[in-house]
């Protein structure tokens, strides 16, 4: 069975995020006021084969791990379905 599935990259909390912090500070001249927090991240999306939800869901954890993410400073948010 093929499984779509989506990855959702991010910094971890209290890791600095210059991308975001650029972002931000452009916001109130381009007329967006009251905007805050900005994260960047990214968004990864592909299928996986797999015999069922519960092997695709292994097998993206450990594509999350080995490639995707940085563990040390990046949390993943997977969906599949």
């Amino acid at each position: 069975m093929r499984f779509p599935v989506l990855v959702e990259v991010r910094l971890r909390p209290g890791i600095a995020d210059p991308q975001g912090a650029t972002i931000q500070r452009a916001l109130p001249a381009l007329g967006f006021a009251g905007v805050a927090e900005v994260r960047v991240g990214k968004a990864i999306r592909f299928t996986v084969e797999a015999t069922d939800a519960a092997a695709a869901r292994g097998q993206v954890d450990e594509l999350c791990q080995r490639l995707l993410a940085n563990p040390v400073i990046e949390d993943t948010a997977v969906t599949i379905g």
